[in-house]
This record gives structure tokens, C-alpha cells and sequence, in this order.
């Protein structure tokens, strides 16, 4: 990395430097998937580490998401820490068996006495135009399994910093990397003090309610307040940053203040992770909310084609239409 403390990246690169710094600092941590290592991966997120760290730390894997995270688990019992890009979203369900059933439930099995450090990426969500298979969001498929950290970065400081906390845990991150924000930049201070990995952050205040967002709607959600300001109404802004564990603490105090909430996400609103949010939300602040929980996101149907993207996920259009109606209570 250049000796300059903050920089502009994107979002994109600063994985990149992430994970530079974290093979410079511990031997132990390695990356494997498919065409990470000459080609740089599909977005160039591992660009030029195979170069710098050799074949033997940056390895190309054959085309078996399974046999992938299954030589990750084992590298990991002999002291590695193994970061596994999966190239798109929707490749990762071949590997589904070893997440859920070995990676997630081991350290458990093991009565504690068993770790396994291992980072997944997943590049995850639409906006590129591209298909099914390659623009989903199968978050809370993940977030649902005990044992299973899950988060995601909306911007560059987040992702240079929660890709090194990540691979520094000793439970197993599923990393969700917003892949149309790859290219959105940022300011990076690497000498900074990051804020723990699952805390959510309010990146905006506001008083007349609480937009609930991660990874690639925060910027949209931002969009949506200042839209809204234009109007005279006042939104208040949350990156959660994690869907497991989720900060309801911070949820919950933004809700007192504000007493409304909407929570954004691309995946499907059915049993989402806005319906989880919603659930504990209207237990913890029943008696302060003056309006609904609100979802917006994704609707209960397969990916469709390019071209039909916009129609299919949430747009300024929708986020502001579920404000109003939560005003209007």
C-alpha cells in the first residue's frame, strides 16, 4: 500500500489492500477460488496479490464450489486462515452443504475446542445487468444458520477494515460484498480505529423516522433522505453493517428517537431479513412506534432478465413511497 494514510478507493480496491495487509501481517492467511490468482478475479478484487504472495498463498481452484470450501475447512483445522471468493452469488449453493452442515456447526460438534477462521466472499446483489445466478441476494439463507457471522460493507473504509477483522475472527464470516458499489469510492484512512465488526452506524440523523439498510441500499437510502429533505421531512439513516449478529441496540435507540422504521434490502421481502428486523423491532419498541414496520426490497420471484432489473429491485420510487405511507399513520 502507498505510504499515505487516507486515500481514495474504491470500494473494489480496498478489499484488495485489505487483504494485502492481512497476508503482509500473518502468514497463515491464504485466498483460494476460481481465477483469483493470475486473472484477479471476475471484478480484479484479488488483482496483482498472486504476483506479490506467490501460487502457494493465492491459489487457483478447480470449478467445484464444494471441493473449495471443503479444502478450505481442512486448511483451517491445520492452522490456516483461508479466504474463499465465490465468484457470484448464486455459485455458492453447490457449497451450501459444507457451509451449513461442516463449517458452520464444527466449533460447536467440537465443544469449543475446534476453530475454523475461514472468510467467504460473495459478491452479492444486482444493478450490473446481468442474470439470474449472478445478481441475488441469498443473505438471509446464511444469517438463518447458528454459527454463521454474515455481513457486508456499504462503502470503502467499511470494506477495508471489516475484511481484516473478519479474517482475524475465529468463527466463520460469510463476507457480502455489494458488487455494484465495487466501483463507488471512497476515503480510506488506514490508520484509523475501526468501529467493531457487527456495530451498525447511523450515517445520517434524522427525526421523522429511520431508514434500516446494509450494504449496497445505504447509498440508495441516503439518496431517499435527501430526497426527502427537499420536502421538508427528516430521515434518519442506519447501516447495519451485519445481518448476523444484527445491532438491534442501535436499531432500537434510532426508533425511539424517530418512532418509524423502514428496513431496505435487494433479497426478497419474504422472510428476509427485514421481516427479523421488523419482528424484534415491534417487540422492543412497541409502545414508542406510531407507524408499522415497513420493508421494502425484492420481490417473491426468480432474478429476471437484465432488462427487467429496475422494475425488480427497490428504487427511490418504492423507498419513498413506504416512507409516506409510514408517515401517514
Amino acid at each position: 500500500m502507498a505510504a499515505e494514510k487516507v486515500m481514495r478507493l474504491p470500494l473494489a480496491k480496498a478489499i484488495n489492500e485489505s487483504l494485502r495487509k492481512a497476508m503482509e501481517d500473518d502468514a497463515k492467511v491464504l485466498i483460494m477460488g476460481e481465477d483469483v490468482g493470475k486473472l484477479g478475479g471476475v471484478f480484479r478484487v484479488t488483482d496483482g496479490l498472486q504476483k506479490d504472495f506467490g501460487e502457494d498463498r493465492v491459489v487457483d481452484t478447480p470449478l467445484a464450489e464444494s471441493g473449495i470450501v471443503g479444502t478450505a475447512i481442512g486448511m483451517a483445522l491445520r492452522g490456516y486462515r483461508p479466504v474463499v471468493e465465490i465468484q457470484f452469488d448464486g455459485f455458492v449453493f453447490p457449497a451450501y452443504d459444507q457451509i451449513v452442515t461442516q463449517l458452520a456447526k464444527m466449533h460447536a460438534r467440537a465443544l469449543g475446542k475446534i476453530k475454523l477462521p475461514v472468510v467467504i466472499r460473495i459478491p452479492y446483489g444486482g444493478g450490473i445487468g446481468a442474470v439470474e445466478h449472478h445478481s441475488e441476494s441469498p443473505e438471509a439463507l446464511f444469517a438463518h444458520v447458528a454459527g454463521l457471522k454474515c455481513v457486508s460493507p456499504s462503502n470503502a473504509a467499511d470494506a477495508y477494515w471489516m475484511m481484516q477483522q473478519a479474517i482475524r475472527s475465529d468463527d466463520p464470516v460469510i463476507f457480502f460484498e455489494p458488487k455494484r458499489r465495487y466501483w463507488d469510492k471512497g476515503e480510506v484512512d488506514t490508520a484509523a480505529t475501526p468501529r467493531p465488526l457487527h456495530e451498525a452506524v447511523t450515517v445520517r440523523e434524522g427525526t421523522d423516522l429511520t431508514l434500516a439498510a446494509y450494504g449496497p441500499m445505504v447509498k440508495l437510502c441516503l439518496e431517499a433522505a435527501a430526497a426527502a429533505a427537499e420536502e421538508g421531512t427528516s430521515l434518519e439513516v442506519l447501516d447495519l453493517r451485519s445481518m448476523s449478529p444484527i445491532d438491534f441496540d442501535a436499531v432500537q435507540r434510532s426508533v425511539e428517537r424517530t418512532r418509524r422504521l423502514v428496513v431496505v434490502h435487494e433479497a426478497p421481502v419474504f422472510l428476509g431479513t427485514g421481516s427479523e428486523i421488523a419482528a424484534r423491532i415491534t417487540e422492543r419498541c412497541f409502545y414508542h412506534l406510531e407507524a408499522p414496520v415497513l420493508r421494502v426490497g425484492g420481490y417473491h420471484a426468480p432474478y429476471p432478465p437484465a432488462r427487467l432489473e429496475d422494475e425488480y429491485l427497490p428504487g427511490l420510487d418504492r423507498v419513498l413511497d413506504a416512507v409516506d405511507r409510514a408517515l401517514a399513520y
